[in-house]
């Protein structure tokens, strides 16, 4: 395997900037699609380090000495490649099918499903065949006519925080714009949403985004987009006619829930335009994880505060018979409760589509 590699210093950067990866892989034949061209054109604008791999799922020779220390190479890593799987994978109860343009999140939110499903893949993939992607989503589309099909771009990634390296959300909106049958859904932490605020979308494209309260940011979401950047750009998306949504997840019981979630949903109702609340939706996600989550987030994140006490939680089973630890009927209906109301009490036409 030929390996380039230029020199650079580190440039400096505030953790809330755009994502800057500090190592790059490219598969050679992305190099054929103008969108891996583009890239790695921004990559030597940059000087950042670049080396050429023969699959994006076998990279096997990233720094560090220990499995930390590889994991934090590894989340500033980008991995260029082709999306040689085409088949999509269901996404429920979000949408029909998850559409694949990412895979791995820059972000460190302690509590991340992505920790376990990654595995030891932690790295960052973006996928630059994206017309064979949008031609496998006509598929999936004409096969359903006339039932609506959803796709979510965000089930592997977070999109938007790629989307100043990639422009791929900007194709899948423009693409979804003409699909009277289809539907594009994707959520995000991140705030970089200008370059998709005048794109012909038709409405049939829904951005949401994950809000928390302030406590759970804080202490759990590194490396995201600060709550306030994320509704000012909550209320750009509005503005532009885009159908918006939030989801508030994980949903987690801790001294003062309360207090935090009602500053959450005031401080919504003060961000967004006054006829915001027609076509708004609400995802609510208690926090949940699973042995092996447990496991692997304890020792990607030793000094946690997460709170994964088995012994206070509730084992509920899950569709493929592995089974997650939600919190007891007690608390989980006192959260459902207690959110929703707070809900309702400024947005009283939004739709909460799910519990869970």
């Amino acid at each position: 395997m030929g390996i380039t590699t230029l020199e650079r210093s580190k440039p400096k950067k505030n953790v809330h900037d755009s994502f800057i990866p500090e190592l790059v892989y490219f598969e050679p034949a992305s190099l054929d699609y103008p969108k891996g061209r583009s890239i790695m054109e921004w990559v030597q604008s940059l000087h950042i380090p670049y080396r050429m791999t023969t699959s994006h799922n076998r990279i096997t020779n990233l720094p560090g000495d220990t499995e930390l220390e590889q994991y934090k190479i590894a989340k500033r890593t980008l991995v260029v490649g082709i999306r040689k799987t085409l088949k999509f994978d269901t996404s429920k109860p979000s949408a029909e099918y998850a559409i694949p343009i990412a895979t791995g999140c820059m972000g460190h939110c302690h509590y991340c499903y992505l920790q376990t499903t990654l595995g030891a893949k932690p790295y960052i993939r973006v996928y630059v065949n994206t017309d064979d992607i949008l031609a496998a989503a006509k598929g999936y589309i004409d096969e359903r006519i006339p039932e609506i099909t959803r796709f979510e771009a965000a089930c592997t990634s977070d999109p938007v925080g790629l989307e100043p390296i990639t422009g791929s959300l900007r194709e899948l909106i423009a693409f979804m714009a003409d699909q009277e049958y289809g539907r594009l859904r994707f959520v995000t932490k991140f705030h970089y949403v200008d370059s998709l605020l005048h794109l012909k979308h038709n409405g049939h494209t829904r951005i949401r985004f994950s809000v928390n309260a302030k406590y759970v940011i804080k202490h759990f979401e590194p490396s995201t987009s600060r709550f306030e950047d994320r509704i000012e750009a909550a209320a750009k998306i509005a503005r532009a006619g885009y159908p918006l949504g939030f989801i508030i997840a994980p949903i987690i019981w801790h001294d003062g829930w309360q207090e935090g979630y009602a500053e959450l949903l005031s401080s919504l109702a003060e961000a967004l335009p006054e006829d915001a609340s027609r076509n708004l939706t609400f995802e609510l996600i208690q926090h949940r994880f699973t042995k092996t989550a447990k496991n692997v987030i304890e020792r990607r994140y030793p000094r946690t505060k997460l709170e994964m006490d088995i012994e206070k939680r509730k084992y509920k089973w899950g569709r493929w018979g592995q089974g997650k630890y939600v919190y007891p009927d007690e608390q989980a209906e006192a959260l459902r409760m207690f959110i929703s109301e707070r809900i309702f009490e400024h947005f009283e036409d939004a739709k909460i589509e799910y519990f869970t």
